[in-house]
This record gives C-alpha cells, structure tokens and sequence, in this order.
C-alpha cells in the first residue's frame, strides 16, 4: 500500500500555469501506475490523466489533452501533472491516485486527500 499526499494547488488566472505534485510514501511507488483525477463542486470525480510505472505510456481526458502533462520520478516517489492554458472549467479539487490501468480507464487502489485548484476568468 501506498500513501499519498498532494500539493501544488491554488488560485491561477486563465491562461495560466501550474503545477501539481503527489508525493509517495512506500518502497513500491514504482510498480504502481498512477492517474489524475478531477471533481469540480456538484459533478462526479472524473479521469484526468494516467502514466504507467515507468512514465512511457500516457494518457489524458479529451478534455485536458494538449495543455496538461502528466509525469513522474521513480527516483523521488512522485508524480506531476504540468497544467497550462488553464480555463475556468478546470476549477476542481484534484486527486492523485496509485492504481492500474483498465482498459482505456484507471482504476485507484489508493487515494490522496487532494488539492484545490481555481482558476478565475
């Protein structure tokens, strides 16, 4: 099992940048895919992104396709998501999730406490 603790959130104009960050506790970061998720206030936690253990294999949400990056260092039990050109409909809590692929989706075994992003128009 693994834990995990994110970081990184904040207020952001549109048009702007930031970066998330999820630290892993835990020597097994590494053979755990791991995936971004999103849940903006009266909607259903949605799929962001995921990466593979190694960091070759990437996906993203049509939506967020293009402008976000997701990433991660083994060496250093973390993993990133890179957002820019960010819009007001990315306003969202955002967790990180350490899980396995399924299919075209990602299913999470362990979940982070998330962290708030607000971009204001």
């Amino acid at each position: 099992q693994v834990q995990l603790v994110e970081s990184g959130g904040g207020l952001v104009q549109a048009g702007g940048s930031l970066r998330l960050s999820c630290a892993a506790s835990g020597r097994t970061f590494s053979i755990y895919a791991m995936g971004w998720f999103r849940q903006a206030p009266g909607k259903e936690r949605e799929f962001v992104a995921r990466i593979n253990w190694s960091g070759v294999n990437t996906n993203y949400a049509d939506s967020v396709k293009g402008r976000f990056t997701i990433s991660r260092d083994n060496a250093k039990n973390t993993v990133y998501l890179q957002m820019n050109s960010l819009k007001p409909d990315d306003t969202a809590v955002y967790y990180c999730a350490a899980g396995e692929y399924s299919g075209s989706g990602f299913i999470g075994r362990n979940w982070g406490q998330g962290t708030q992003v607000t971009v204001s128009s």
